[in-house]
């Protein structure tokens, strides 16, 4: 039995009841004891990922959300639209607890050498269910973070910097050569672009304000693209021109710009065409869609020849797809480069009980480009 108060600990969960209701609270719940190769985080950081917000909410018209309750007890409650309630017939009735990512201190550890070498260490975890006050996990879902490496420095360690490797990885595998990223002002924007002017890889960034491309330009990003700029595309097909990109990945998924970059891809081949083809340039042109910013429809023009591709991309089947060792080692680059090329930066942060308020709901809830909340729930003990 554990004496530092580690037995059971509040955990954020997510439901949705039978008659169209979303309910989310905080349970306090059990904490397993650790087998073998198993140790007990404390969980003190953890950030609130797009991903996340797809099981916290649900489908669930969050302008009808209310709060009632206080601390421990606080629960919001949302309407799911009927038309909505089919998507959720697996989770209909089943509590869900939420947190894909996080980081802490190890404060109990299973038999085995690997987990007694981990107690008192600050880990990074990829595990499910970290908006928890402690987590029970394997020893190989844990990262641990270098000497005077923050929980807080480590809590986004896996995410977005496996994805950022992922897309430059992707490229490589593929036969590309440079590539194009959408909603490039994002914590994962900075990282991709940082993490491309290190290992010299051409990026062309789409943003949607001047105020993000600003930002971009002081990284030293060399090809920004503003999509509401009237030359947009214009100004895109040169970037592709000069880059040689054939390779998106496309945060936003729904409306034009799927098709707007297939386009443009197309456009910045042809330049250089030594003759005219009835069926377009034969040269792949590939967009990855890795986020829904736009729930809409895709929308694609067909004018960019035969050879071309959209396609889903997530993290999880990419890294599956490259084994655990090659996996590895991204990770040993993600802990030795976390506070540079890796950083993430957070425009919030609160407790358990603190993001259940309608002023933080509302914030990372709007999944505003640059914004990203950081839940501590080792804060609410």
């Amino acid at each position: 039995m554990a004496t530092d108060g580690s037995d059971s600990g509040l955990q954020l969960r997510s439901l949705v009841k039978k008659d169209g209701v979303l309910e989310i609270s905080l349970l306090r719940v059990p904490t397993p004891e650790p087998a073998a190769d198993e140790v007990v985080v404390r969980v003190d950081a953890a950030p609130i990922n797009p991903s996340d917000l797809g099981l916290l909410f649900g489908a669930a018209d969050m302008s009808t959300a209310k709060v009632t309750g206080a601390g421990a007890d606080t629960v919001v409650t949302a309407t799911v639209p009927e038309k909505a309630m089919r998507a959720m017939s697996a989770r209909i009735d089943v509590s869900m607890p939420v947190g894909n990512e996080g980081a802490g201190v190890v404060v109990r550890a299973g038999a085995s050498d690997a987990a007694s070498a981990l107690m008192g260490k600050t880990v990074a975890v990829l595990g499910g269910a970290m908006f928890s006050q402690y987590r029970t996990v394997k020893v190989q879902q844990c990262l641990v973070l270098l000497e005077g490496t923050t929980a807080k420095d480590g809590a986004s360690c896996f995410v977005n910097p496996l994805t950022a490797l992922g897309m430059v990885e992707t490229m490589k595998l593929e036969g590309h050569k440079a590539l194009v990223h959408t909603a490039a002002a994002s914590n994962l924007g900075l990282m991709l672009n940082r993490l491309c002017i290190a290992d010299k890889v051409p990026l062309v960034n789409i943003v949607r304000k001047e105020e993000q491309a600003a930002a971009l330009r002081t990284l030293g990003a060399a090809h920004i693209c503003n999509s509401s700029s009237p030359s947009f595309m214009e100004e895109l097909t040169e970037a592709l021109a000069i880059t040689g990109a054939t390779l998106a990945f496309d945060a936003i998924g729904g409306g034009k710009i799927a098709g707007q970059i297939l386009t443009c891809m197309e456009a910045a081949i042809n330049k250089t065409a030594k003759g005219y083809s009835r069926y377009g340039s034969s040269t792949h042109k590939q967009v990855y869609i890795y986020g829904a910013l736009d729930m809409g429809p895709t929308e694609l023009s067909r004018s960019f020849g035969l050879a071309w591709g959209v396609g889903g991309w997530l993290v999880s089947p990419f890294t599956q797809k490259i084994g655990p060792a090659a996996t590895m080692k991204l990770q040993e680059r993600i802990a030795r480069e976390l506070k540079t090329i890796f950083a993430s930066a957070y425009s919030g942060e609160g407790s358990l009980a603190e993001t259940l308020s309608m002023e933080a709901m509302n914030s990372y809830g709007r999944r505003a480009t640059g914004e990203k909340y950081l839940v501590v729930p080792s804060k609410d003990a």
